[in-house]
Order: C-alpha cells, then structure tokens, then sequence
C-alpha cells in the first residue's frame, strides 16, 4: 500500500510543478511584440522582394553529370586515350588500324619513277604503298622507301600535350 501512495505522490508532484511552471512563464514579464514598421504612403515599391532568392532545379538539372569526371573510370585508360591522336582524315583504311611494328615488309620495289614496298598486316592482307602513304594507327606517313627498309614517322602526344614524333624502320626479312 506504501507503493501505491509513494506512486500516487510522484504524480501528484509532478503534475503541481508543471502547472506552476507554465503559469508563471511569460505573463507578467513578457516583453512587448515586436512593432513592424509600415510603409509611407507615398512608397509604391517595397524595398525587398518576398519572393525566394534559391532556385529549385528541376529533376534533369540535377542529374546532368556531363561535365563531371567518372569517379570509376580508369585514369590509365584515360591517359592512354589522351595520348593517341585522331586520324588524319575522317574515314580510316584497314591499313591503319594495326600498329606499324605489326607490319611485315614483303618486298622493296626499286628503279620505277617512284619506289613501291608491298607490306602485309596481322591478318595477312597485302599491301602496295609509296612514300606519303598513309600506315600504322598512329597517324604513321611513309617517309622514304630504301633497298632493304622502310622508313615511317608516327606521331604521338606526350603526357604534356606536347606533339612529337618518331621514326620506326621496318626491315626486310634476310634470307637464308
């Protein structure tokens, strides 16, 4: 029974001060509203504008990622890709597609108005070209055609943007 009105005391308690407290907050020594100043009579436009200044997007402005890098795409990849240049022309032969290294040289043609080497690619298609043609994916142009070599300047970007170029030789087989 001492329970029941220990518990009976507790409520009773509590409810008294929380009566107490909210009487006694903010009646007698509450300090005065706040005065809005109005406007003059001869004032047409207000100072301030009410409408919100923060310009809610609309759902595509949200989602639009176009300008932003790929957090999951590989920089390696990219890198490499920033460093090969575009073809020369729009359309590309099938004889740019391979690297100039996979070319075979079959044979130097010699003696005519112009020299003529016949190289053969990775998939085993033929080739007759002359010096200006061009070879190779890397905008490679045939410099100069010799007894027994080929000479090719490829073109390539460094990792400073820079342009340059190399020269790769492509021999003749020796016989045996």
């Amino acid at each position: 029974m001492t329970a029941r009105r220990n518990n009976l005391f507790n409520v009773v308690a509590t409810a008294l001060l929380l009566t107490t407290g909210t009487l006694g907050c903010g009646v007698k020594g509450s300090a005065p509203p706040p005065t809005v100043a109005k406007p003059k009579a001869g004032a047409g436009k207000p100072l301030q504008s009410r409408s919100s200044s923060t310009v809610v997007p609309t759902p595509m402005e949200r989602l639009d990622f176009s300008g932003k890098k790929d957090p999951f795409r590989s920089y390696v990849i990219a890198a490499k890709a920033k460093l090969a240049l575009p073809p020369l022309s729009g359309k590309q032969l099938p004889i740019q597609t391979y690297e100039v290294g996979q070319f075979k040289v079959l044979g130097i043609i010699t003696g005519l108005a112009e020299n003529r080497a016949m190289v053969q690619d990775p998939a085993g298609k033929s080739y007759v070209i002359k010096v200006g043609a061009l070879i190779g994916s890397r905008n490679g142009r045939l410099l100069n055609i010799t007894v027994n070599a080929l000479e090719i300047s490829e073109q390539y970007r460094e990792e400073n943007g820079k342009i340059s170029s190399k020269v790769v030789r492509l021999t003749l087989p020796r016989k045996e």
